[in-house]
């Protein structure tokens, strides 16, 4: 099974992931990673839900809810920037503060992966990291993600500019 392993399960969005994602997309701590200033509503995220069974095809886009053992949402991950015709996309990846560093992201990347190569017959994935988050580095690091390049002074938040690293991984 390509959407399950002994530490994660992928699934669908599901409406009862409302409480977990307005959490996760209005934490300030990771705006600045995601090129935000504002929080998402309730109602907004809603219809986000509602439209989320979407084919990839259609929104080049897919997002994941991550699941442990106990049936929890844990964080999600994510293709955006579905390019077909080139066979690569981008990846996102977010843990819930409480459930980092227990082994989610890195199954959840592995998940992906396969799911990419075996579904989509994606050739490359593709990561954009701000050089100070070392913490995705090493987790991108370890699944075969090699830095690619640097936009230098890229971003800018916390009253300066941050450089963020691409990184690539041929599956």
């Amino acid at each position: 099974m390509t959407l399950q392993n002994e530490t994660i399960k992928l699934r669908a969005l599901e409406p009862e992931d409302i409480n977990t994602l307005f959490d996760l997309e209005n934490d300030e701590l990771w705006w600045k990673y995601a090129n935000r200033v504002q929080p998402y509503s309730k109602d907004l995220l809603k219809e986000y839900l509602a439209q989320a069974h979407k084919d990839i095809f259609e929104t080049r886009q897919l997002r994941f809810t991550m699941v442990n053992a106990q049936d929890q949402a844990v964080g999600f991950v994510d293709l955006f920037d579905f390019e077909p015709l080139h066979h690569r996309a981008g990846v996102g990846l977010i843990v819930s503060k409480e459930n980092q560093r227990k082994g989610y992201g890195s199954a959840a990347l592995e998940l992906l992966g396969d799911y990419a190569k075996t579904h989509l017959q994606l050739h490359q994935l593709y990561v954009h990291i701000a050089e100070e988050n070392q913490i995705s580095i090493r987790l991108f690091e370890k699944h075969g993600f090699v830095f690619a390049g640097s936009k230098k002074d890229w971003n800018f938040y916390e009253g300066a500019y941050h450089n963020e690293s691409i990184y690539q991984k041929l599956i």
